[in-house]
């Protein structure tokens, strides 16, 4: 197996879909989409989906947690181009607990679900995601808000109050 270069970390509860197609991949060149995720590496339904819907140009990995990290970490810095898409901020966390190294995070779409408050355009979080959010900030992780490559980031902690904020 070659290695990956990490080109965007991306948290997206719908993982691969129309905006990740259509915007991102062709965005950052990916060579590689990488999905990280424990429930979809079980889900044969799911990856053969998903696998339908990425060009045939882009090699599709989906991996539990924990292999992905692995990947991720011991990739040399000149190797294909890879997207790495997480359903949430606690499997970005769990990829920097395993060893992977990144230090920009795009928060593209956590969707409502009861318990979770709106933050950005498409974004709901729980308290356990503003949990992980926050620890993935203090590793010195940036986190940034934006659902296209076109639209303007925002600040993901800022608009949560600060490392310590309430929101």
């Amino acid at each position: 197996m070659s290695g990956v270069q990490i080109t965007l970390v991306r948290i997206d509860d719908r993982l691969i879909h129309g905006q990740v197609v259509l915007s991102w991949i062709p965005h950052v060149r990916a060579e590689v989409v990488l999905v990280a995720s424990d429930a979809a590496a079980q889900d044969e339904t799911a990856v053969a989906l998903m696998q339908m819907a990425v060009p045939d140009t882009v090699e599709l990995r989906v991996l539990p947690v924990p292999e992905a990290a692995r990947q991720l970490s011991a990739a040399p810095a000149d190797a294909r181009r890879t997207l790495v898409l997480a359903p949430g901020p606690k499997e970005v966390l769990s990829l920097l607990e395993h060893g992977a190294c990144f230090s920009r995070v795009n928060v593209g779409g956590l969707h409502y679900s009861a318990g979770r408050v709106q933050l950005g355009k498409a974004i709901f979080l729980s308290e356990d995601d503003k949990d992980a959010l926050r620890r993935i900030s203090r590793r010195g992780v940036a986190l940034e808000g934006r659902a296209l490559p076109s639209d303007a980031g925002v600040d993901i902690i800022g608009m949560m109050g600060g490392p310590g904020g309430a929101a």
